[in-house]
């Protein structure tokens, strides 16, 4: 049995688009709530997945409802998975993918590193570079 691990480099305007969902997600909750000592939360796989189909279709240039109209789901559920609001099943999933010229591997890649991605960025801030070991 062969094992192949992919790495996927994360563009910066995903990174950066996960750093805003993040704050305004931040800033919403101590609205409600008021200022409070926390642990951060790990995104949620909704959260993570619109996040990537939203990138996906920014990248194809498409507007919300066209990829809608060739997915077949109206405009407002697109947008509710897009802001991580809604569940999307493994159909209406297969069928976004497919108007946007992609697999649902690559989707569910990207979410996956959406999702890695504080983690990695925390660690980074409090690992010493590795030149600095030696």
């Amino acid at each position: 049995m062969v094992t192949t691990t992919a790495l996927r480099h994360i563009p910066a305007h995903v990174a950066a688009q996960i750093q805003a969902a993040q704050a305004q997600a931040e800033r919403a909750e101590e609205a409600a709530f008021g200022p409070r000592k926390r642990a951060k939360r790990e995104p949620l796989m909704r959260e993570a997945l619109g996040m990537s189909l939203r990138a996906f279709r920014a990248d194809k240039g498409m507007t919300l409802r066209d990829l809608a109209s060739a997915a077949l789901v109206s405009p407002g559920y697109l947008s509710e998975l897009e802001r991580g609001r809604k569940e999307v099943s493994s159909e209406v999933l297969a069928s976004i993918c497919q108007a946007l010229g992609t697999t649902v591997a690559e989707v569910l890649m990207e979410a996956v590193a959406n999702m890695s991605l504080p983690e990695l960025n925390e660690e980074l801030a409090t690992t010493a570079p590795a030149a600095a070991e030696a």
